[in-house]
């Protein structure tokens, strides 16, 4: 009986507002969010109505956020009919950059397209996307 009164005991102080500082309080993340080292202007792009056959240049403006250089290491068009351009050089704290892509629609119809971004800061690829109809 005197054991189960000792286990009892401590089944309540376990609960008690003696641990209450152990964990965290409600609304607190336990994780923090890591800020993003760029902010890009835009992430997405309508273009609309585009002619077939003539390319199409998209430009997509972001800037550094960090307290670093940023370098792009890498820009890949999700297809053979998007090329890409950007910013070569290291990109300063504050400072602006960019990612061109040109498209060629040889297809008339809706399109959607991707290009991925690394950099220096992020090996996960930032994807951009822009879409719009070829009209014939």
């Amino acid at each position: 009986m005197k054991n189960l009164k000792i286990t009892a005991l401590l089944a309540v102080l376990a609960c008690s507002p003696f641990y209450a500082n152990v964990f965290p309080a409600e609304g607190t993340p336990v994780v923090k969010v890591i800020a993003a080292d760029i902010k890009w202007k835009t992430e997405s792009i309508d273009v609309g109505n585009i002619p077939q056959g003539k390319p199409k240049l998209i430009r997509f403006e972001f800037t550094n956020t960090s307290k670093k250089p940023i370098v792009i290491e890498n820009v890949a068009p999700s297809c053979g009919c998007t090329t890409a351009d950007y910013t070569k050089t290291p990109i300063l704290p504050g400072k602006k950059g960019f990612v061109e892509a040109s498209f060629n629609a040889a297809a008339a119809g809706p399109f959607m397209k991707t290009v991925n971004v690394t950099t220096s800061e992020s090996k996960t690829p930032k994807t951009l996307s822009f879409k719009g109809i070829v009209a014939a």
